[in-house]
């Protein structure tokens, strides 16, 4: 932050809304931050020499006389090795009780990677669930989302991904968490004794909505320090990302600009793009890979947030919740990777991508046959074959409960195929049934 003797104080506010104020100022940047009435704020519009700060505890009691210093830098974040194992604010200060961190200060939300400098990615990360790992392999400097339904335990999903995936570091984001969110989180990881590896960043519902704004900015400067000085593998967590949204539309209506699709601001696909697309493979082997929660509003894929999301991501995990097995499930048909090609029998086993498709034509077949059976219909010996098949494989190898090595998963699905159906009925290759069978 810039010297407090130069700093640049006004006394004259000409206008104010419900979460920004405006003045004449000279020499201000776009993005800097401010004291207004002794709340933090920061510029988000300058025309000509009117200048508009956003206040991020809002501005109600502020006067028009209020005083107002320019500190003469954007937000940054200190960053150093003193950063693994800590949980911080979306300003970058300590909540968990421990010093402030000494370190390189820099700014946060700067451009992402040069696509020159960028390598196309290579390398597998697991994470122990079958849903992600067998039918929608993840890779490095991958961006993809779960989609999700509010009820549904994506930060319990989020904190497994955590402390299953193989990779040096894990950042996590978290956006209008619950206290009870923030504590399983923090209690989960103290608990696995994975604080060393692990870099947090909270804001919750008892924090100022628009403070969500400065949090994925925090965690991916946080992970390009890893990711590129240090050349780490980083992992980055983001939930919840309609919050996020949620927050830039306040502040859009309170500018009083004209809203977009579903009350959205019109700036929505840049300001996630911006987000998303520090997602790098790097050639000296750092990497960003982002896992975002986005939650949808009674399913609605098509709302302005998850179909904006769809157009920037490679792909996406959908979680439901399956009556037949009783587990919430990755759903095979509406989750998509679209790197897993990259690894799937490069990084993996060569069966990888025949078990994975005969494994999702079987469990389409089991969906025919429970429709034929909700209208009446005969069902045949295969049709009850794939109804029993389905149950055990959403169990078994669908479920976000399952924790097992990518090896154990295909060898799962072919005691599944064995105990169900011949080998023609799977459609495998020969080759690969010859040597990897498992029926009688």
């Amino acid at each position: 932050m810039a010297n407090k003797a130069y700093q640049r104080t006004y006394t004259h506010l000409s206008a104010i809304t419900k979460a920004t104020v405006s003045l004449d100022a000279t020499h201000v940047a776009n993005d800097e931050l401010a004291s207004v009435d002794g709340r933090l704020a920061q510029v988000v519009k300058t025309r000509g020499g009117n200048v508009t700060l956003q206040v991020f505890s809002g501005t109600e009691g502020i006067p028009t006389d209020a005083e107002v210093s320019f500190l003469g830098a954007p937000p940054s974040l200190k960053v150093g090795e003193q950063l693994s194992g800590r949980f911080f604010n979306a300003y970058g200060a300590p909540i968990d009780g421990g010093p402030e961190v000494e370190g390189e200060e820099r700014e946060i939300g700067g451009p992402s990677v040069n696509p020159y400098k960028r390598r196309q990615p290579s390398e597998l990360i697991p994470t122990g669930i079958a849903g992600i790992d067998l039918n929608n392999t993840l890779v490095s400097g991958q961006k993809i989302p779960f989609f999700a339904d509010p009820d549904q335990p994506y930060n319990k999903v989020m904190a497994d991904v955590a402390l299953r995936a193989d990779v040096d570091k894990i950042i996590l984001g978290g956006m209008g968490l619950s206290n009870d969110d923030y504590l399983f989180f923090r209690q989960q990881f103290e608990a696995a004794g994975a604080l060393d590896r692990i870099v947090c960043f909270i804001n919750t519902t008892e924090n100022p909505p628009v403070e969500r704004l400065l949090i994925p900015d925090m965690a991916l400067t946080a992970a390009e320090y890893f990711a590129v000085d240090k050349n780490e593998k980083v992992l980055v967590l983001l939930t919840d990302m309609t919050l996020y949204a949620d927050a830039l539309s306040i502040v859009s209506n309170r500018m009083d600009q004209i809203p977009s699709k579903d009350s959205m601001p019109g700036s929505l696909y840049s300001d996630l793009a911006k987000i998303y697309e520090k997602a790098v493979q790097l050639p000296s082997g750092g990497s960003i890979t982002i896992i975002a929660v986005t939650t949808l509003n009674d399913g609605d894929i098509t709302h302005a947030i998850p179909d904006n999301t769809g157009y920037i991501t490679e792909g996406q995990l959908f979680l439901r919740a399956d009556s037949d097995s009783g587990c919430v499930i990755v759903d095979p048909f509406r989750s998509l990777s679209r790197l897993k090609q990259l690894v799937q029998g490069k990084k993996t086993r060569e069966d990888h991508s025949q078990v994975m498709n005969a494994g999702v034509r079987l469990y389409a077949d089991a969906q025919n046959a429970k429709t034929k059976l909700e209208n009446g219909f005969d069902l045949s010996d295969y049709d009850l074959r794939c109804l029993d098949y389905a149950k055990e494989y959403a169990k078994r190898l669908l479920s976000i409960d399952v924790n097992i090595r990518i090896d154990e998963m295909l060898d799962t699905a072919w005691e599944l195929f064995g105990k169900y159906f011949s080998p023609a009925e799977t459609g495998i290759k020969q080759a690969l049934v010859d040597k990897y069978w498992k029926g009688k």
